[in-house]
């Protein structure tokens, strides 16, 4: 008996970069769903949006012949092209897309163009505005390309020219919050990704990218969260995350979730309201002066911890949070009301 051997596509450069500024909108955990395809035979069409970068089986194959993890429809042998809907769950501005088609060699499409709308309803034909124009794309490549976005959306529409197999579709942008649909003393989380939460900066992020503490739910895996290599120089790993909207934060939790033997010993959280982004090259030195929101705090492994006790810093749009000396830490949650 043998086992089935895999390869998985590599990061690229450019994908790092776009992830350290926007969010992937088209990430199954925001609730996005692709919701209709002309034809997707070979591959279903809810593989395109899949976390995780894209495998490739070589002795894999199923009913309808090869199994491949993207969207693939058939060969076409009639007029005209196919063509894919998403959802996403969360409206949002477009900067930048991705139409991978690693592993996609002699079936990927020759070209594509992506549409957009924001309609609550599913669109009608004449919703649709173009945001990347019809382009050439190369087979088992990052095909990024940046978007005409100019207001929030809430659907996509990918077409492909004719007919083949992209295998991951990554949507960069910003969550378009309606906070003026939020009550002034509801209390919600300030930096949830849904809520528009980012993360800005960090020092290290070399198992888990930072924002994963800012998703929905409690983290299904230990690589869904923040976590940091083991730290062999004097110090701490540090990052800084920007809230949805200037808020007052009143409590918080910290989720170490599945981390064991490599979740922080310490913790603590400063914040500070601004009217920009702080320059990406004093950030670091900037950010260690700000206000202690949270003194320095202990953790515990796989576990919960809820604090009601914060400073009365009124309201804030930027926070630091430092980790002692390093480690893991799976979910971050920031709850106050928005500022007035």
């Amino acid at each position: 008996m043998t086992s089935e051997r895999s390869i998985t596509a590599p990061a690229s450069p450019e994908t790092a970069d776009l992830l350290t500024r926007y969010v992937d909108l088209a990430h199954p955990r925001l609730g996005t769903e692709v919701t209709f395809a002309t034809d997707d035979f070979f591959a279903d069409k809810s593989r395109m949006i899949a976390p995780e970068a894209p495998v490739f089986y070589p002795d894999r194959f199923d009913d309808h012949g090869k199994w491949m993890d993207g969207w693939e429809s058939r060969r076409k042998r009639t007029p005209g092209h196919d063509h894919a809907v998403l959802r996403l769950g969360q409206r949002g501005t477009i900067a930048a897309v991705d139409i991978d088609t690693s592993f996609f060699t002699g079936n990927f499409p020759p070209e594509a163009m992506l549409e957009a709308a924001d309609t609550v309803g599913e669109p009608g034909e004449g919703d649709w505005q173009v945001l990347v124009p019809r382009r050439a794309l190369a087979g088992d490549s990052h095909n990024i390309a940046e978007a005409a976005s100019t207001g929030p959306v809430r659907w996509l529409r990918l077409h492909i020219y004719p007919d083949g197999g992209v295998a991951r579709l990554r949507v960069y942008g910003t969550v378009a919050k309606d906070w003026a649909a939020v009550p002034a003393d509801a209390v919600v989380d300030l930096a949830a990704v849904e809520n528009g939460g980012t993360a800005l900066a960090w020092n290290d992020a070399h198992y888990g990218h930072p924002a994963n503490m800012l998703a929905p739910g409690r983290a299904p895996v230990m690589s869904d969260g923040w976590e940091t290599a083991r730290r062999r120089v004097p110090g701490n790993d540090w990052c800084v995350l920007k809230l949805g909207t200037a808020g007052t934060i009143e409590r918080l939790r910290v989720d170490t979730r599945h981390y064991k033997g490599n979740f922080p010993d310490r913790f603590t959280l400063r914040a500070a309201r601004l009217v920009a982004d702080p320059d990406p090259q004093a950030i670091e030195a900037e950010s260690a002066a700000w206000p202690l929101l949270l003194a320095e705090t202990k953790l515990s492994a796989d576990a919960e911890t809820t604090i009601d006790a914060v400073e009365k810093l009124g309201p804030v749009t930027h926070v630091r949070l430092d980790i002692f000396p390093d480690g893991g830490i799976s979910r971050l949650r920031l709850y106050g009301r928005k500022a007035s």
